[in-house]
Formats: C-alpha cells, structure tokens, sequence
C-alpha cells in the first residue's frame, strides 16, 4: 500500500537550504552522494608507484632533450679536427662559423616548437602530441649515424630543436595534470633533473666513443620511450573530461592513483569543474595586454627567460668541451666536462628540497650572485691565461669557475624562471603565455649561440665571459626590484600583488 499523499507540499527547512527537500527520492539521491563524497574523502588510500613509474617513463623524453643539448659538446672538438682528426666522418674539419650554426640551430627550431605543439596539443591530447615531438629526436640521430654532410648536421640539430621546444611546452603540461596536489612540485622538479642527467650522458659518453657509436646510443632512450608510453601510460584525465571521454577519464584516474571506481569520483568531479571552467573562460594572446597585473606578469617571465639565456648558459652547455680545451690547463678536457656534468646533476636535486624553505626570489637572487662571479673569473682566466704563473698556480680556476655556475644555474635560473611562470598567470590564458615565453627564450637562445663566436673574434673571449657576467649583474637588480616572492602563495594573492593592490617582496 502506497502512503504517500499527493497533496503534500515539501518545504525547505530553515537554515537548510542546501538540503531542500522536495521529495524523498531526490533527499535519498543527494544523500547517496554525500555519502560517497565521504567514503571518497577518508576511505581508499590507493598508491603512487605506477604514477611514479609513468612520470619517470614520461621524463625520457627530457631526457633525450638533455642528450641533445649536451651533444654539441663531445662532437664539435671530433668535426673541427681537433681530436681523433682521422675519425672525422667529414671531408674537412668545421669553421668557426660552422661551429655557431651547429650549436644554434637547436634553438632556433626550438623557437617554432611550442607553436607547433599549441596546434595539436588541445586537438589530439597531451599523449599522442609528446609522441608526435618525440620522433624528431629518433630521426635526428638516425640521421646523424650515417650522414657525412655538414648540412645533414645541421638539419639533424634543427630537427632535434623542433622536438626540444614541443617537449618544453607539452610535458610540464601533462606531468601537472597527471599528478597530485602533494607531489606535483616534486613530480615538476623532475623535467629539469633528467635534462641535466641527458647532458651528463652526452659528457660522459660522447668523448670515449665513436661519432658513430655516440649516434646509436643517443636514438636508443626515445625508442624505448615510444612504444612503453604508447602502450603502457595513459593520456591527461584533464583532456579526456574535455573530450567527453568519461570512462577514459576514471580508467586513466584509477591507473594513476592505484584506486577503485568509487575511490576516484571526488577527484574526477574536482577536474571536471577545473575543465569546465578553463573552457568557459578560453584565453586568447590579446588578454596578455588587458590589464596591468598580466602585462606585469609577462614582463617579468620575458626578463626572467632573458637573463637564463644571457647568463651564457647555452654557450657553455653547447662548447663546454672546446671551453677547457682553449684553457690550456692540465686537467684534460674530457674529464674537466664530466665533472661539470656531475654537479650540474647533484645541484639539480637541490631545488625542489630549497625552494619551499627560501623561497623563489631568494635562490634566483644566489643565483644571479654566483654566476656572475664565475663568469667574471673565468673571463679573468682567459685574459691573463698567457701568464707562465696562472697556468702552473691557477689551472683549477676554469673548473671551479664552471662548477660554481652550474651549481648556481641549476638551483636558480635554470628551473625557477618556468615554474614562476606557472604561477603568474591565470588558468585560462597560461598556455598563451607559455608559447610566447618559450618562443622567445629560444629565439634569444639562437641569437646569442649564433653570434657568440663572432662577439669573441671581436672582444676576446674573455670579453665574451665578462659581458655574460654584466648580464648577471643585471639579473640580481631585476629579480631585486621587480620579483614578488610567490612561494607559500596562492594564485589569487599573486594576482592581487601584480595588480598592485598590495605590495608583498
């Protein structure tokens, strides 16, 4: 017998309008979800070792960037002539002139990369666009086992530019969406750390193998990469929600977080108001220039990206080789290089543990101190390097000045300027301002790399090193005057601070 009356009207009850009954079914409907919001909340733990595992997996790729970048460094000295003259798979050794090519086509196909990753990205998913930008790494250094053409080479390093600047733009990405709240700092810090172990990789190998055998290796790591990734990892929840890919989007979230259907469904309603909102408020490159707080914020990534490169850190990455090998010191090149390698990778680590006990402004500040002072030293080495004393007093002076910069780079300017670049600007407009920043900092990157052999033929290269270290110097007193700390901030704090409604260094 159904008790139910028709004629019964429910009303809301005082002070619990959230509740408002209007039937019992529906108050049963509500209370079901409240319910499971609960068990959502204090209910499965899940695990982290298959995210861990995807992200590592995700990080070859930043890995091969770091290979490429390193490249240039044991390869240059091999095609100029300079060691093991008769391996040299070219006909005659390389000009000085093709020596700043070689290093800067990199990043001038960097430049055109994070444009080309911005066509695909939001169109066919994080996953399939970092497999897209991973294979210009495998043709490149196929390429490069079998060419005896200068102009292959230089095809090969613009080829490997276009896959380092998509890789830049799109992996953060898809690390940030596939991590959680707690560990997507740790998870972030990552992309830098294994760049350094790349260019380590290059350091420690490229000198003691064959140009040949150096190639081979180099292809083995995006290889491995592209069938695991494809196979094994799935794509960003966040765009299979914007894809109306729902049980895409709990299978990839119960992967990632290691729980049941039901243990992800808090989760998966965060992401879907997180998508939801960026797509309702779909940013354009003109609200850059809309109001003082962006315009402030993308002066401050412009001249961030702009100080990293005219730090001199892509001539010392791309030359480090031929760097100690024009010091003339005892302590062979070779080794000199892997050494630098090494402390580039253990400063790396250091970041991500400094960063929330100091703060971004106080370690981009260290950071601007010390590598100006070792540029200006090493610069001081070259100017007096003829000097009989120096050489027998102060060999060491050109790896400890190198030392010191990379330790100082890689805490500072090397990791910071990009995750104070996430924190700048809103949801909606950050992959316009992402583009624009990663376009220019290679750009920069192209010129400097590009003109820095004829900058030497004109001032010495210790005037090079003393210019790269002015630039430092003026570094310091932007960070110093123009940088809000952002740490221990929230987004909406920052925006207030860069629209001047209160000031907070």
């Amino acid at each position: 017998m159904d008790d139910r009356r028709d004629d019964v009207k429910y009303e809301p009850v005082p002070g619990h309008d959230h509740m408002s009954i209007q039937s019992p079914a529906e108050n049963m409907a509500k209370l079901g979800e409240n319910v499971k919001i609960n068990l959502d909340d204090c209910g499965e733990r899940g695990g982290r070792i298959f995210l861990y595992v995807a992200v590592c997996v995700a990080h070859l790729t930043s890995f091969a960037c770091g290979v490429a970048l390193g490249w240039t460094s044991p390869v240059i000295p091999k095609l100029n002539g300079e060691i093991e003259p008769e391996n040299n798979p070219l006909s005659q050794p390389i000009t000085m002139h093709q020596q700043s090519w070689l290093g800067s086509l990199l990043p001038l196909g960097a430049v055109l990369g994070p444009f080309a990753a911005g066509l695909f990205v939001d169109r066919i998913g994080r996953k399939k666009s970092i497999l897209i930008s991973t294979s210009p790494f495998i043709v490149a250094f196929i390429m490069a086992i079998f060419t005896h053409d200068i102009n292959l080479f230089f095809l090969m390093r613009f080829l490997c530019g276009l896959a380092l600047g998509a890789i830049f733009t799109i992996l953060p990405m898809y690390v940030g969406e596939v991590a959680e709240d707690a560990n997507r700092g740790s998870l972030g810090s990552l992309f830098a750390l294994f760049i350094c172990i790349g260019i380590l990789f290059s350091y420690c190998v490229g000198p003691y193998v064959s140009l040949t055998t150096f190639n081979i290796l180099c292809v083995i790591p995006p290889a491995l990469f592209f069938p695991i990734f494809m196979l094994f990892i799935p794509d960003s929840p966040h765009y299979l929600i914007a894809c109306n890919d729902q049980e895409g989007a709990e299978n990839a979230l119960m992967k990632f977080r290691q729980k049941s259907k039901q243990g992800i469904q808090q989760e998966l309603l965060e992401i879907k108001k997180s998508v939801e909102a960026s797509m309702a408020n779909k940013g354009k490159f003109t609200d850059l220039f809309k109001s003082r707080g962006l315009i402030r914020a993308l002066m401050i990534s412009l001249g961030l990206v702009s100080f990293q490169q005219l730090s001199g850190i892509n001539v010392v990455l791309f030359y480090t080789q031929t760097i100690f090998l024009l010091t003339g010191t005892s302590i062979p090149s070779a080794i000199s290089t892997i050494i630098v390698g090494i402390v580039q990778v253990l400063a790396g680590s250091l970041t991500p543990l400094l960063v929330e006990r100091t703060g971004k402004r106080f370690i981009l500040i260290f950071s601007a101190v010390g590598m100006g002072l070792a540029m200006g030293l090493l610069g001081f080495y070259f100017y007096v390097q003829n000097n009989p004393t120096v050489i027998t007093y102060f060999f060491w002076l050109p790896i400890a000045s190198l030392i010191c910069f990379n330790i100082t780079y890689s805490v500072g300017f090397g990791p910071l300027p990009w995750a104070v670049l996430g924190e700048l600007f809103p949801a909606n407009i950050k992959s316009a301002a992402s583009t624009i920043t990663a376009s220019f900092c290679w750009l920069l990157a192209f010129i400097i790399t590009n003109v820095f052999g004829s900058v030497t033929e004109a001032i010495g290269i210790y005037g090079s090193f003393w210019l790269f270290a002015i630039f430092c110097v003026l570094a310091f007193f932007f960070v110093y005057i123009l940088l809000p700390e952002t740490s221990g901030k929230t987004l909406q704090e920052i925006q207030d601070i860069l629209n001047g409604k209160y000031c907070v260094l």
